[in-house]
């Protein structure tokens, strides 16, 4: 027990069982007891580990795949490089170094967070950039964007289908999950098809987000590059909590672990309404080169290349399990994607 269960008790005790996505929008964060507003989550000392902190080439790649995409728009400037759910600065630091000697390159650099103790971390790792709480508070121009492992973590709602309905997940006293009352849902009405036994997962944050992130690249200009694991369009129950690098109950101590959930990105294109490409990580980074930096890496003497290589690309660690997806202005297939691996705006 912990001040956040507490707290989520006495909720439900008021006003009755609680969704999943206002548990998670609590446990991940409430503004002093919330997972990320309270802590630094990454690395050996964290509770995860992500691509950017595996290797440089994750960000060296990214990078030179937003720089190509803004030579591909024309090259405008002023122009905006942002990063959403940056962590602590180490993909917007490669990325950064990447695009350095790009010709007339000079973004005005903006990170998503609201995270005061992640803001320190970048604040220390990036220096001079800035911040901003929502995507609707970055200035009014062409914007370039990554978000890594972003998406996974914002709260989601899960629905079982039964044989009248769906019964929606709810969250009971001693935060015990179990399902309400059978019925009708509208919001889920393209999923007729699915069986009954079968979970579906929604989650309207992640779809507000790319939204906006339509809206301004149809406004202003611009492409957006998103990696996360997950699928198109996938079913089941995919929530899990990490701590110490180590699964654990996600509704055991509130607030001490990483609750995230598999990405669904088929809605989020259809919520962005732009073209773009879908493929996986293994396949997106080799096509642009990360074997060959490896390689020089290695002749460089660097430490741990080949064990890096292997994690971000092979299919049996994040190679598969892990997607890419870009969003930019329909009319051709984006650098590392197959054109069969393209889609337009019409999902």
């Amino acid at each position: 027990m912990n001040a956040l269960t507490d707290l989520i008790a006495a909720e439900i005790a008021a006003t009755g069982p609680m969704r999943l996505d206002r548990y998670m929008a609590l446990a991940l964060g409430h503004p002093t007891m919330g997972y990320y507003t309270t802590r630094d989550p990454l690395g050996a000392a964290g509770d995860f580990t992500t691509a950017p902190e595996i290797s440089q080439m994750f960000g060296e790649i990214l990078g030179l795949w937003l720089a190509q995409s803004w030579l591909d728009a024309g090259a405008p400037s002023p122009f905006i490089l942002a990063e959403a759910g940056p962590g602590r600065g180490s993909l917007m630091a490669d990325i950064l170094r990447a695009t350095a000697k790009v010709p007339w390159f000079t973004p005005q650099v903006w990170l998503v967070e609201t995270s005061p103790s992640l803001r320190a971390v970048q604040r220390d790792r990036l220096g001079d950039v800035n911040w901003a709480d929502r995507l609707d508070d970055l200035p009014k121009l062409p914007l370039f964007i990554v978000a890594n492992e972003f998406f996974d973590a914002l709260p989601v709602r899960q629905f079982h289908r039964g044989a009248s309905g769906w019964a929606e997940v709810l969250i009971g006293p001693r935060l015990r999950p179990g399902l309400g009352q059978e019925g009708a849902n509208d919001a889920l009405s393209a999923r007729h098809n699915v069986p009954p036994g079968v979970i579906v997962e929604t989650c309207a944050p992640a779809e507000e987000f790319a939204a906006q992130l339509g809206t301004r690249i149809r406004t202003n200009g611009g492409a957006a590059l998103t990696v996360d694991y997950g699928d198109w369009r996938g079913t089941g129950d995919t929530l899990q909590a990490l701590r110490q690098h180590k699964m654990v109950s996600p509704f055991m101590e509130p607030g001490e672990a990483d609750i995230t959930a598999h990405v669904q990105f088929a809605p989020l294109a259809a919520a962005a309404g732009l073209g773009g490409g879908f493929t996986t990580q293994g396949k997106f980074l080799e096509r642009l080169g990360i074997t060959a930096r490896a390689q020089a890496l290695a002749k460089l003497g660097a430490s741990g290349v080949a064990a890096a290589h292997r994690r971000l690309t092979h299919p049996d660690e994040m190679g598969n399990l892990f997607k890419v997806m870009a969003l930019m202005q329909p009319g051709k297939t984006p650098i590392g994607f197959d054109e069969n691996e393209r889609f337009s705006p019409a999902i």
